[in-house]
């Protein structure tokens, strides 16, 4: 079968190898589709190479078929359709308070063990979530990224008739955005770039550029001076970070969906101020992928317009470097059979 192989210094190599037997508590899954996200491209430039075990095959945002069941393995059969949650809980301890989604010793599947840019996948069966047989595999290659913006909204405690701004109109802002609005909220997205501007109104979104608007001016004229109940800072920059307390109303919550690698400055006098509240949201849990499953599966929202491309496996390099050269794009995904 074939693998790709992160070797480091921007290059990915593509390999044979032999189809492994799933062990006892595994699957094996045939790879339909994998989604090339924001971590993958930071591993192929090398800002993750102190924690993934090179060479690896990373890749986490995947669809597939169940190929083969390992013993121990109950309630999935060959043939079935399934996502992976991708998190590997198995050193949970009491002090991670049943949060076993951001357990302490968490490890990342795709990121600190195998991928899934490969033919066949052999991984933990309690990893699984079921897909209906008419599932459509490319789209539910997005329900991992779709997953964190039902967790960001869920808890954001966002409710019908609600102003939710978004912070940063990329792949995880959109799906923040449409989440949002499915939710019942007034959704605004702020973002700089223009195809990603037009690319949200193409999703029927409203989006606007705050170089050429007052981002809170806007938001007040929209909310009769009330400002945004609900923001999500999904942008990772300091304009993000010095806006979303001015464009937060009073008791105003703000979700941090972008990490932040290093200290940041904040205007926490906003927070005393406006009684604002400050939510740190990071990955999701088993209930934030079974209602992304239920998004996907109804298809009433246009997940289609967020894949911007389908490239087979064999041309991993090239994907990498055609995100490289156009990072306007939306969400790619490698066919894992061609």
């Amino acid at each position: 079968m074939k693998a790709t192989i992160y070797e480091g210094n921007k290059t990915f190599t593509v390999i044979e190898k032999e189809i492994e037997q799933p062990a006892t508590g595994e699957v094996r899954i045939k790879v339909a589709y994998v989604g090339v996200c924001g971590t993958d491209v930071h591993i192929y430039h090398g800002m993750m190479d102190k924690r993934v075990n090179i060479p690896e095959t990373i890749g986490h945002e995947m669809s597939g078929v169940i190929d083969a069941v390992g013993e121990g393995v109950s309630g999935y059969a060959v043939g079935d359709k399934v996502v992976v949650r991708p998190l590997d809980d198995r050193k949970v301890k009491p002090s991670d308070k049943g949060f076993n989604h951001i357990c302490e010793e968490l490890k990342f599947i795709g990121i600190d063990s195998p991928g899934a840019m490969q033919e066949y996948w052999n991984v933990p069966a309690f990893t699984l979530h079921k897909l209906k047989d008419n599932t459509d595999l490319k789209l539910a290659a997005l329900i991992e990224p779709l997953s964190v913006a039902t967790h960001d909204v869920r808890l954001s405690g966002l409710v019908p008739g609600e102003t939710a701004v978004v912070l940063g109109g990329g792949p995880i802002g959109l799906l923040v955005a449409m989440v949002a609005k499915e939710a019942g909220a007034n959704v605004i997205i702020s973002e700089v770039n223009e195809t990603r501007i037009a690319k949200a109104k193409e999703l029927g979104l409203t989006a606007v550029n705050p170089m050429n608007v007052d981002l809170v001016e806007y938001v007040r004229e929209q909310t009769e001076g009330r400002l945004a109940d609900v923001v999500f800072e999904v942008a990772g920059v300091q304009p993000a970070l010095d806006v979303m307390t001015e464009v937060a109303g009073i008791r105003g919550r703000i979700v941090m969906v972008a990490i932040h690698g290093q200290k940041k400055e904040v205007d926490l006098f906003k927070f005393f101020w406006k009684e604002l509240k400050l939510i740190g949201a990071r990955v999701y849990e088993k209930e934030d992928y079974e209602k992304s499953i239920a998004l996907i599966t109804a298809n009433e929202l246009p997940f289609e317009e967020m894949i911007t491309d389908v490239q087979p496996l064999s041309n991993i390099q090239q994907v990498f470097e055609n995100i490289d050269n156009n990072p306007d794009g939306m969400k790619v995904l490698m066919d894992c059979q061609l």
